[in-house]
């Protein structure tokens, strides 16, 4: 994945229609290609001036904002955040399926919340909790906890020192032209459309990092 300047918008790894009926056509291709990609053109531009941190990886840009120069401190995080955080969105979503959780994590998230539906209410709660824009997570801590958080705008968990394993954008554009202004429909089809052994991958890889 292209992960430092200049950063372009990498296709979607499957069709603009895959996650249907869940997540329509439209929405998908105007959350990629038009939102995501306004957030590419405005990181790129805000670091055209600044050569000395075009080689910083996004993620290192995202942690280490507060020692940027202060007049690209908030583009880069609000911009940055914005290219994580929708890349992570749209890598953790497949062809609808009506799997659960697969491998280490399934075990984890029984061990951690109860089960899958357990986790189910509780992703949602929180994602619905989002008050305007934002994100819902699962997420794990330096000691190799899971649990779940939300975010506003474009934050991300980098920040807090967490390691995400999948994320649910409820930012109006990502259900409103199928859903409208009724989030709870979008996050049932939410779940419809996981990527479980993308975030078994994750968890696996932060799972490790932590210990």
């Amino acid at each position: 994945m292209n992960d430092h300047y200049k950063f372009i918008n990498t296709p979607l790894p499957y069709g603009y229609n895959a996650l249907e009926p869940y997540i329509d056509e439209k929405t998908m291709y105007l959350h990629h290609d038009r939102h995501l990609q306004t957030y590419i053109d405005n990181l790129n531009t805000t670091l055209d001036k600044y050569p000395e941190y075009q080689s910083w990886t996004l993620e290192q840009l995202i942690i280490n904002v507060p020692c940027l120069p202060d007049e690209i401190q908030t583009a880069v995080k609000n911009n940055g955040g914005g290219v994580f955080n929708h890349r992570f969105y749209f890598s953790g979503l497949a062809r609808p399926s009506s799997s659960e959780p697969v491998g280490v994590l399934s075990q984890a998230v029984e061990n951690e919340f109860g089960g899958y539906p357990a986790f189910q209410n509780q992703l949602k709660t929180a994602a619905l909790s989002v008050f305007g824009s934002g994100y819902a997570w699962l997420v794990v801590n330096a000691a190799g906890k899971l649990s779940i958080i939300t975010t506003q705008n474009q934050d991300t968990p980098l920040e807090m020192g967490l390691f995400p394993i999948l994320n649910i954008d409820v930012w109006e554009h990502a259900y409103y032209l199928k859903h409208y202004n009724v989030r709870a429909d979008y996050i049932d089809d939410w779940f419809h459309v996981i990527n479980w052994n993308h975030a078994n991958r994750n968890y696996r890889r932060c799972f490790n990092m932590v210990l």
